[in-house]
């Protein structure tokens, strides 16, 4: 079928070779759910049971059913690949076995948590990696993934929960699925599952239920879920239709083109476009066809052009340029083979007649558009941009009598090839001999030496060739048509010739721009520091343009010089002064602007959506102004990505400093919370023992040592309190430096045991240290404070009468101590959890008392010491595990040590 300019649909060579790089690779179904518990692992288990009656050879790689029962019933009759045991800071963690499944090598294999991070020394550090070497291979993969865990949402769902996700997974892994499903819950049949028990144990949901699972929240997260969705199908369906040269478009989604051209009306359409994709929610493309027409264009319609495809970009939408000869064919081409649905164009302002005698652009699209809604827009000049302000030189343009003089020789060389064909070879047909000359002028230098070498080649021609020969005069008149007809053929013939040449030039110049901006953005994209970022942009500004740059911040309520290239001071006050001004009033200034001329520098400001971002300063030796026309444009785009690069950073420089002072309000509200509650409870105890013995001087003797007791008690447990505030302050100063040596675990835990006499006396205490302990390096000191704070945590929360347990056994390379209660235990959610600052599990309505900071204190300590320190349920009964785990002493070290 033809397209719009009469010529076969093709289909498009990119989609195909998408297409063609999915025919090796394995197939990728991802369920996509919005939260957890939707039933994302049930779906997929469900899919590969009917993959596998029908004769598909599954396996699974991992599942993690979390305990739910009807998960966890389908997965029987599945073969499992066993899990690789890895060994990491004296733990044992299970991973899926990625050579396994490689040498297994079945046809379709589930991989669950697809955006897990698996154990350093694994292969990949993040398990969508192994996913993506099992498709290399050629097997398909099943996983499932949740809204949350996509990159580019990170922190959307962060602002929407307030809960940061870290576990993440790169957007063009999922962009390159086969296939996703959406497994959709609504929030009401979400959180009745959650009061259920069908997604976490029933404390841990009560929790989810006030905190993530709320109703608003899981609205949010499905939006984003079915949204993002859409986005891919909508892709798929583009690439199809691409691929399959199928004429769009197919009414499954809006989306919208809107064509621009030098018309100062054209900022008002990029305008109109964007409020109706913000209406139709639906994404938008600015387009612009070069034409031969655009070679002749004066320098403020290319400005205006140019001005707003970059309006279009910092509005949202997509800025496209297209090369073209019949504007109305490429416009609708370009639509209905990207599938949009709406085109939005500029009213036309020629008169009747003109439009009688050489038509009208809109009329025309209007009439073939088919299924294209057109929607015409008048606009209004007075949206057009602003005038740059900025003077331009404009490019050189002396004249070069080299092309006319090497056209006067290859006319020449025609000449003496005709003769030796006229008379060697009796052919007689010279003209075509002329015409090569022609094109070969044209080709190689253009419209005005091809144009002088027609008209050499037909003077020749008469000369040389006509009788009478070597006379201006033709005898015969079949022969003055023939040499008119020639100068026709050789006129149009070169003109096309240049022309051609004129667009190739263009192209390689616009792509060698394209490609410096390509890699430009690249380099950007890579660099996080914002001393870095300047230094980036002002050399590249520098080597493109070959100017001097300089570069301004706004800090601290001034604008700041903060990079230079070559690296120089501004010291003039008119510089100055012109920064300041382009900055305040978002215009450009100094050299060569309308404002403050006399500057050494002209001033640019830097500009995104949300306003200026920074000041640049470019200057060089020459004279007058800086830039051609073709150099502004350019300095624009340059401008426009360095200043959503620093936006970038200066948004993540916020966003740092938010956190870091929510964190911090967090903190002293919680540390306030201890102080109030937890510090004045003793001194309560200790003020009203005091004042019983000074108001009771009769007392017996066995009332005055209980009151003494009283007073002794709660004084030490204060002193616990304020020592555990100066830990933690040290711990966040820095200033923790263990004293080494090598020490026997028996004798730590013999002195804190009896130091922790006290605390220790409602309960039953049992140790069990191996015989064949060897001598570990740590800090005795810190050591010891771990342990106090891991029993005075067993006493408090284990009830009065039960046992604490401590034993100590050699594994491999490490020594394991564990401290072990009968309390009720920590759930599975919190284990992390109480390891950070000032967090408490609360389990009923009574709170026990403590500023929550003795187990955060027991990491800092044990990771100090070159250690790890971790918290498990007991297996069978009631009751923690804290198990501190240190590496054993070379036996060169333990030797070397006194």
């Amino acid at each position: 079928m033809p397209d719009q300019n009469g010529e076969p649909k093709r289909p498009d060579p990119e989609a195909l070779l998408r297409e063609a790089a999915t025919e090796t690779r394995g197939h990728l179904k991802v369920f996509l759910g919005a939260a957890p518990g939707v039933g994302k692992t049930y779906e997929m288990l469900l899919s590969a049971a009917a993959q596998r009656r029908a004769g598909v050879d599954v396996v699974i790689g991992l599942i993690e059913t979390h305990g739910r029962v009807e998960t966890e019933a389908l997965v029987y009759g599945f073969e499992f690949v066993p899990l690789r045991q890895v060994h990491y800071n004296g733990r044992r963690m299970e991973e899926m076995d990625l050579d396994a499944i490689l040498a297994r090598r079945p046809a379709l294999v589930l991989v669950d948590e697809l955006a897990h991070s698996n154990a350093p020394a694994s292969r990949h550090p993040k398990r969508y990696q192994d996913v993506e070497d099992l498709l290399a291979a050629g097997i398909d993969v099943y996983t499932a993934v949740n809204i949350q865990h996509l990159e580019s949402l990170n922190d959307v769902v962060q602002q929407i929960t307030r809960i940061q996700v870290r576990e993440t997974v790169p957007d063009a892994f999922i962009d390159r699925a086969d296939e996703i499903e959406v497994i959709d819950l609504t929030p009401a049949d979400l959180i009745q599952r959650l009061k259920e028990g069908k997604v976490y144990v029933p404390g841990t949901a009560e929790r989810a239920l006030a905190h993530y699972f709320s109703a608003g929240n899981l609205t949010a997260l499905r939006e984003l879920a079915l949204r993002r969705t859409a986005q891919r199908v909508d892709q798929q369906l583009l690439s199809h239709m691409q691929a399959h040269a199928i004429s769009g478009p197919w009414s499954a989604g809006d989306r919208i083109l809107v064509v621009i051209n030098e018309d100062p009306k054209a900022a008002a359409l990029v305008r109109y476009a964007r409020r109706m994709a913000e209406r139709l929610r639906a994404p938008w493309t600015a387009l612009y066809v070069e034409t031969p027409h655009s070679l002749r264009l004066h320098e403020p319609a290319r400005d205006r052009i140019a001005e707003a495809l970059r309006m279009a970009e910092r509005l949202g939408g997509e800025a496209v340029t297209v090369p073209g000869r019949e504007l109305a064919g490429e416009i609708l081409d370009y639509a209905a083979r990207n599938n949009f649905s709406h085109l939005v164009i500029g009213r036309s302002e020629r008169s009747r007649l003109r439009e009688l005698l050489s038509g009208s652009i809109t009329n025309e699209i209007v009439r073939r558009a088919g299924n294209v809604a057109v929607h015409v827009v008048s606009g209004d000049e007075r949206e057009a941009p602003v005038a740059k302000g900025v003077d331009t030189r404009a490019a050189a343009a002396s004249f070069d009598v080299r092309p006319y003089l090497v056209s006067a020789v290859l006319v020449a060389v025609a000449v003496g090839c005709g003769e030796g064909l006229a008379r060697f070879l009796n052919v007689q047909n010279i003209a075509l001999v002329f015409l090569t000359a022609v094109l070969v002028s044209a080709v190689a230098f253009g419209l005005g030496a091809a144009l002088f070498a027609s008209l050499l080649s037909v003077l020749a021609f008469n000369l040389f060739f006509l009788p009478p020969y070597f006379s201006i005069t033709i005898s015969d008149p079949e022969n003055v048509v023939a040499l008119f007809f020639f100068l026709v053929v050789a006129l149009v013939a070169s003109n096309l010739t240049a022309s051609v040449r004129a667009q190739a030039m263009m192209a390689r110049r616009r792509a060698r721009i394209t490609e410096d901006l390509y890699l430009f953005s690249r380099k950007l994209a890579g660099i996080a520091s914002m001393d870095d970022l300047l230094w980036a942009i002002s050399s590249q500004v520098a080597s493109m343009l070959k100017v001097r740059v300089v570069l301004f911040l706004h800090e601290n309520g001034t604008l700041e010089l903060k990079t230079a290239w070559p690296p120089e001071d501004v010291a003039e006050e008119a510089d100055l002064a012109a920064a300041k001004w382009s900055w305040e009033n978002n215009r450009p200034a100094g050299r060569g602007a309308d404002t403050l001329p006399g500057a050494k520098r002209l001033f640019l400001p830097m500009r995104t959506g949300r306003g200026p971002v920074a000041v640049i300063g470019i200057d060089s030796d020459k004279q007058g102004p800086l830039l051609d026309p073709d150099g502004q444009r350019l300095l624009d785009a340059l401008s426009d990505q360095a200043a959503l690069a620093i936006e970038r950073i200066t948004l993540s420089e916020d966003f740092d400093k938010a956190q870091r002072a929510v964190e911090r309000d967090r903190l002293q509200a919680a540390l306030l919370t201890s102080i109030s509650h937890d510090l004045r409870t003793p001194l309560a105890s200790i003020l009203g023992a005091a004042d019983g013995l000074a108001a009771l001087p009769d007392l017996t003797a066995d009332d005055r040592r209980a009151l003494l007791s009283t007073i002794q008690e709660e004084a030490e447990r204060l002193n616990r309190f304020i020592a555990n505030l100066l830990d933690m302050t040290r711990l966040e100063s820095g200033a923790v430096v263990p004293t080494m040596a090598l020490v026997d675990i028996g004798e730590v835990v013999g002195s804190t045991l009896r130091r922790a006499d006290r605390i220790l006396a409602g309960h039953r205490v049992e140790t069990a240290l191996a015989p064949d302990l060897p001598m570990v390096k740590l800090d005795p000191v810190l050591f010891e404070q771990v342990l106090f704070n891991l029993l005075d945590n067993a006493a408090k929360y284990a009830c009065a009468g039960t046992t604490i347990r401590i034993d100590a056994r050699r594994d491999g390379a490490t020594v394991s101590l564990r401290v072990m209660d009968e309390g009720p235990g920590i759930p599975e959610a919190d284990k992390e959890r109480v390891f950070d600052k000032f967090y408490r599990i609360r389990k009923s309505d009574s709170q026990r008392a403590g500023t929550g900071l003795g187990l955060a204190i027991c990491r800092g300590f044990v990771e100090a010491m070159a250690g790890t320190i971790e918290v498990s349920t007991r297996t069978g009964s009631r009751g923690a595990v804290f198990t501190i785990t240190l590496p054993v002493p070379e036996t060169g070290q333990r030797e070397a040590s006194p």
